[in-house]
């Protein structure tokens, strides 16, 4: 039997018009603008209407691997599968980035049935939010350049310019380079780089930012350089930030679009997990709670890196806090973390499976022990895992005081998943109180340590000479109360990619300290993390087609 691709199923799939979903949502036309018959902006205003929140349901999952773990697969499937049994709910999303549809990953709108549509939009240039991201971005870039060139009033330092240029796609030979080159009409030559979007500040901002003013507001604390007496240049000093703000006009606006099944679905924002906070935009959660009972979420990786920081950043800037976590596991996944090779991950082999365990046990204990919050295991399945492996991680789960439903939402949709929406209900129903990593008044290194120790299980840090200088400079500028988001690989809870599984007693190097001021965070680079990645040496952008219609093949 032929497996049909997720683009074919979505293809082939009736969905319904906008306003048909904007209607199950109580959208009244003034709340929105169609771009199209399949996709929506909200307006800010909905925000002000005066209804009790939802619950909210955070998806997370274990150390990724190549093997997948078919996190959003589950958000999507989780969502259709609360509707399903009657409960008014909205799936809240990331928007994919253009880099890992051409690169590695294809399409990023969930798999198989339970998927998010128009699934090319979404996956392409959806409603024009990242491009407005990398204008703005790039809109301060310039006006740097401009400014050191028209006299440089500021008196920047152009060897100590932090700030960089960015684009929505992987292209590792612009991650260094000089600019400037040639006349001296074309302005003074300096290096420069570029970073992928997602990576950059603008995005982090516009998922945190709570309207347009602070949207300004924070785009002018951005810091771009120092001066040559090694004071911080911001970008209001340039006089971007309202430009800038003007330009995310309508970024700022959810999106609305749907699933397969017709949840309504709110898509918005995309910041890199390993280096930014790595969940969808502030605006679109607090705007699903406020339209729905039931808001499914994910956040980026693994619960190390994601639901950490989406709970000691974003749930502390927004003011929210899930009801209930979900924690993505697979078979296939927990034999890679313990010890087999991708290409033998087709055979059985419970024993590896056991040993791949402590992966998954060492995620629950931090979203339940740590965080405090009530938590359950999703097996997401695939076709060859056999009853002896899926058995494995249903009494490890059990022995760990957790509950592990098996998710079939790739195959069946919401009814795939009806099983794991019924205990997600009923967790939802429990008292608790997020407990946080670190309090704000600790001081950077203690936070940093904190996060190693409890969450990663490492020993301890250690901080290069470049990391202490940053330390010794934030704590004159007066930031040692912002919480910190440390960057590192997402394959590892160390920061070493190759140690897969639950290592111990391990060392965490911070090679630098990054301010991210108009964020609010301060962020610890580890290991070699690339904030433009490359494309493979076969990118998922060599199968992509177009035909005489305008039909779109190949995208995953």
């Amino acid at each position: 039997m032929t497996v049909k691709s997720d683009l074919e199923i979505a293809q082939e799939t009736a969905i319904s018009p906008i306003t048909a979903i904007a209607s199950k949502l109580g959208l009244s036309d003034d709340d929105y603008e169609t771009y199209g018959k399949y996709k929506a902006k909200i307006s800010l205003g909905v925000l002000t209407k005066n209804k009790e929140n939802g619950k909210l349901i955070l998806v997370t999952a274990i150390t990724p691997t190549p093997a997948g773990e078919g996190k959003t697969t589950t958000s999507v499937g989780l969502a259709d599968g609360l509707s399903k049994i009657g409960k008014k709910t909205v799936v809240a999303l990331r928007e994919p980035s253009l880099g890992p549809v051409f690169g590695v990953k294809g399409g990023a709108a969930g798999g198989g049935y339970a998927q998010v549509v128009p699934m090319e939009d979404i996956n392409l240039h959806f409603t024009g939010d990242l491009h407005a991201v990398t204008a703005a971005n790039n809109l301060l870039s310039a006006m740097i350049d401009n400014h050191i060139h028209q006299g440089n009033a500021l008196n920047i330092d152009p060897k100590r310019i932090t700030w960089r240029r960015c684009m929505d796609m992987n292209d590792r030979a612009l991650r260094s380079l000089i600019c400037g080159i040639g006349a001296p009409s074309n302005g003074r030559m300096r290096e420069d780089g570029f970073d992928i979007t997602a990576a950059s500040e603008v995005m982090a901002i516009l998922c945190l930012a709570s309207g347009y003013e602070d949207l300004k507001q924070r785009f002018g604390k951005i810091i771009i350089g120092y001066t040559y007496d090694k004071k911080p240049v911001c970008a209001s000093q340039l006089g971007a930030q309202g430009a800038m703000a003007a330009l995310c006009r309508e970024a700022i606006k959810p999106n609305l679009v749907q699933t397969l099944e017709g949840t309504p679905a709110i898509i918005h924002g995309g910041p890199f997990a390993n280096i930014a906070h790595g969940c969808n935009s502030v605006t679109a959660t607090k705007m699903a709670l406020k339209l729905s009972d039931y808001v499914v979420t994910e956040a980026g990786f693994g619960a190390d890196l994601g639901a950490e920081k989406f709970l000691d950043i974003k749930c502390r800037a927004a003011g929210i806090k899930p009801d209930a976590v979900v924690i993505v596991a697979t078979v296939r996944a927990l034999k890679m973390h313990g010890g087999v090779k991708k290409k033998e991950l087709a055979a059985p082999d419970a024993e590896s499976v056991k040993r791949g365990l402590p992966n998954l046990m060492r995620h629950v204990r931090n979203i339940t022990e740590v965080f405090g919050l009530p938590a359950v295991v999703a097996i997401n399945r695939f076709k060859d895992d056999t009853d002896e492996e899926l058995k494995v991680i249903e009494d490890g789960c059990r022995d760990a005081g957790v509950c592990a439903v098996l998710n079939d939402a790739w195959a069946k949709g919401g009814e795939g998943a009806r099983d794991l929406a019924e205990k997600v209900v009923e967790l939802c129903e429990r008292k608790s109180e997020l407990n946080y990593v670190y309090s704000l008044d600790m001081s950077i290194e203690e936070k940093i340590n904190a996060v190693v120790k409890k969450i990663y299980g490492g020993e301890k840090v250690v901080f290069s000479a470049e990391a202490k200088e940053k330390l010794k400079l934030f704590a004159e500028q007066g930031v040692g109360t912002l919480p910190v988001c440390v960057a590192k690989t997402q394959y590892s809870f160390s920061d070493d990619q190759k140690k897969y599984g639950a290592p111990e007693g391990f060392t965490v190097t911070v090679r630098n300290l990054k301010l991210s001021a108009g964020a609010a965070f301060i962020v610890a680079l580890t290991g070699d993390i690339m904030t433009m990645p490359g494309l493979p040496p076969v990118p998922s952008a060599e199968k992509i087609d177009i035909n005489d219609d305008g039909v779109i093949s190949g995208l995953f």
